[in-house]
């Protein structure tokens, strides 16, 4: 009796776990300016695209998690160009910063 209620309690913990795992990896969509951290921010070595949002009056940077300068959609805004659209990805925060792995990368078409 005691191992299947060790057993059971094990389990309860395991699936515990996963599930804090899973709400962690929960996907955001973030609407602002995309940008050039390195060519409008001056904030990165190398060219890093970047979303800037409106959050409790405050202006928050989110990085971008991805390949930078290689990456399809940063050609728009490198240079110092800026431009309106939509990030969706998990959101994590590292060392006081910000940082958003995207899954899709949206600009507002003008």
């Amino acid at each position: 009796m005691r191992i299947v209620v060790t057993l059971a309690l094990a389990l309860a913990l395991v699936a515990a776990l996963v599930g804090g795992a899973a709400a962690a990896d929960k996907e955001t969509k973030l609407t602002g300016t995309i940008l050039c951290a390195k060519c409008v921010l001056k904030e990165t070595s190398k060219c890093t695209t970047a979303i800037q949002v409106k959050q409790d009056g405050k202006t928050v940077t989110y990085y971008f998690l991805d390949k930078g300068a290689a990456e399809e959609y940063h050609e728009a805004v490198c240079g110092g160009d800026k431009q309106e659209g939509t990030v969706t990805g998990v959101v994590s925060e590292k060392e006081g910063k910000k940082y958003i792995k995207p899954s899709k990368v949206e600009y507002v078409k003008k």
